[in-house]
């Protein structure tokens, strides 16, 4: 019984010494780490990227999307097979989503992992809604690599997968 408690005390004088060499700010929270700023980052990156797509039918606006693309980049749907450049990519976009719905992230969704040497993963749930009716029609699974050149930020591979139907 005594050795229970003393392996209690010990455990939590290591996790309080823990918190304590966190730094704290001014205002009592956590400094700003680089998980945060890559957080930061890559949650703007993909409203970009998503913002373009889900305007694509307007001018430039598909150009713009097409920027964030690595000329090589691959897209595999579980639905709609694998386009395996950015001009396919692109024409596919053109064809099956412009004008006819839209992407939102699900709150809460997304996460973001470094990717040492080269950038990170993104992956998150999102839904697909008509841009007529507003309805949202269906939910899928996403993941996201992005590579940081020194010309900024590219897509190398998405997946979008685990597509079904919402109410």
């Amino acid at each position: 019984m005594k050795m229970n408690t003393l392996a209690a005390i010990l455990a939590f004088a290591l996790v309080a010494q823990s918190l304590a060499a966190q730094p704290v700010s001014q205002a009592g929270q956590s400094e700003p780490t680089e998980q945060d700023a890559l957080y930061r980052t890559v949650s703007k990156l993909d409203a970009e990227f998503f913002g373009t797509f889900n305007n694509c039918d307007a001018p430039g606006q598909l150009q713009r999307h097409a920027e964030f693309l690595d000329p090589k980049v691959e897209f595999y749907h579980d639905n709609g097979g694998v386009s395996w450049t950015r001009e396919d990519y692109i024409d596919k976009t053109r064809r099956n989503v412009c004008g006819n719905f839209r992407r939102e992230l699900v709150a809460g969704s997304l996460e973001i992992y470094p990717i040492k040497g080269f950038g990170s993963i993104e992956e998150g749930r999102q839904r697909f809604c008509d841009t007529k009716s507003g309805k949202c029609f269906g939910e899928a699974k996403f993941l996201i690599v992005w590579h940081q050149t020194p010309e900024g930020w590219r897509i190398t591979r998405i997946l979008s997968y685990g597509h079904h139907a919402i109410k």
